[in-house]
């Protein structure tokens, strides 16, 4: 699949034009950053509800990131056929309609009906996902493109910092005062449908603001002039070949899955007695700490990155993490509440890095890249499961583990990059138009 955004040739139809486009792909970071990191608030919520164990709980990443692996590579070639702006319109409607399937989960109060629509919505962020991370590149200078994804992902991080507080109040502020597991049959289904209530609330208020964005972007999907090839799709797993792209994926796989895990336990970690003894609105509350490292880290990563080469700085945040983590650990009250929560500001230049350093070199094939990368956002979807048995037959302390095992394996990229470096938006033979100047 070959796909250029037309201007000069290339890109936009003027510099203004690619300067707006940009900030129309950073409210889409936005976006699908904050509803993405309220799984870290449902997650708690549905525990108690339905009783769950931390490895049934996780069922909710589970579903929601197993449509990245399933997506991926359709959203690719939605975009092959039909251009960014009205793949990205598609997306948002996904989304909507996943949020609007929280109502009949909350009516049946069936936990496998929020894990479907979970999974929808998730599909719909796929799609927006696939759309964004090549456009963001390709909408400025090669040598600046980690620089500039680096960037929007700090709007991802805007997002993912101002959802999960105000989820907490809307969500967590009402958790339960009856124990479930004191119901049974119709009572306790009369009980789920109204303690989901407030879930629903959350998520219809969500898909009325999406449906409107999707409007708006629908309304300028002809901004772009698009060169398209109908290539086969399916030769984009030809790119795994390709030592460094295949070894990014599997950092994409390994960092979502960490990053997921530590948010999705932050809440049941700070209530613990022996760490902060918090209740769950205010751990909840903590999540925006957690969130907002990497929102803060990320500006920063995208200023340092000018000067730092992308490698270099992938493997100090990676020790950083680990050593955060060994901290936590191994500590107890605010030292190892604080220390998990500072992961954050760790995970800050993980994803833009990894993904940039995985797609120096693919040229025209960079929304096919994009679409085997968002695949590796399963990660999401595994790694929590792994680290919420561990935490089930250990503790939550010990289950830390397998993040810590994540950014090891993450390091071990960073240094093959550096030992392996690559000429940036270099592509190889018969890949080749660079990304536009601007």
């Amino acid at each position: 699949m070959a796909l250029s955004v037309a201007s000069t040739g290339q890109a936009a139809e003027t510099t203004g034009s690619v300067a707006s486009l940009r900030w129309f792909v950073f409210a889409l970071f936005f976006i699908f950053g904050g509803i993405t990191s309220l799984n870290d608030v449902l997650i708690p919520k549905l525990k108690e509800l339905f009783t769950l164990s931390y490895h049934e709980a996780m069922l909710v990443q589970s579903a929601f990131f197993a449509a990245y692996f399933i997506v991926s590579l359709p959203a690719a070639m939605i975009v092959q056929r039909m251009g960014y702006m009205r793949t990205a319109s598609i997306g948002l409607l996904t989304m909507m309609a996943g949020c609007l399937l929280f109502v009949p989960a909350s009516g049946a109060g069936q936990f496998g009906l929020f894990l479907g629509a979970l999974f929808v919505l998730g599909a719909g962020i796929t799609i927006v996902q696939v759309v964004a991370n090549p456009l963001i590149s390709m909408l400025g200078a090669p040598r600046t493109a980690h620089s500039r994804l680096t960037f929007a992902q700090a709007f991802n991080s805007l997002g993912t910092t101002i959802f999960p507080p105000v989820g907490s109040i809307l969500i967590l502020g009402s958790l339960a005062t009856v124990d479930p597991s004191t119901l049974s049959g119709g009572a306790l289904a009369a009980f789920r449908a109204e303690e989901t209530r407030t879930i629903v609330h959350t998520y219809l208020g969500l898909a009325a603001a999406l449906l409107v964005i999707a409007g708006v972007v629908w309304m300028g999907r002809n901004r772009l002039r698009e060169h398209q090839a109908q290539d086969n799709i399916l030769q984009a797993f030809g790119l795994l070949k390709r030592p460094r792209f295949a070894f990014g994926t599997l950092g994409i796989f390994l960092y979502v899955g960490a990053e997921v895990a530590i948010g999705s336990l932050i809440v049941n970690y700070l209530v613990q007695s022996d760490v902060m003894g918090l209740g769950a609105e205010d751990a909840g509350k903590h999540l925006i700490f957690y969130w907002g490292g990497a929102l803060v880290g990320r500006f920063i990563g995208a200023a340092l990155m000018r000067f730092i080469a992308p490698a270099r700085m992938l493997v100090a945040v990676t020790f950083g993490a680990i050593l955060l983590i060994l901290i936590s650990a191994n500590t107890t009250g605010i030292v190892s509440g604080w220390s998990l929560l500072a992961i954050g500001l760790m995970n800050a230049i993980m994803f833009p890095t990894i993904f940039s350093l995985a797609s120096e070199g693919l040229g025209e094939r960079a929304a096919e890249g994009s679409g085997i990368i968002c695949m590796a956002i399963v990660g999401g979807a595994i790694v929590p499961l792994l680290t919420g048995k561990a935490a089930d037959v250990t503790s939550l302390r010990f289950a830390l583990i397998v993040p810590a095992v994540c950014y090891a394996l993450i390091a071990a990229f960073a240094y093959y990059c550096r030992r392996n470096p690559t000429e940036l938006g270099l592509a190889e033979p018969g890949d080749a138009l660079p990304p536009v100047e601007a």
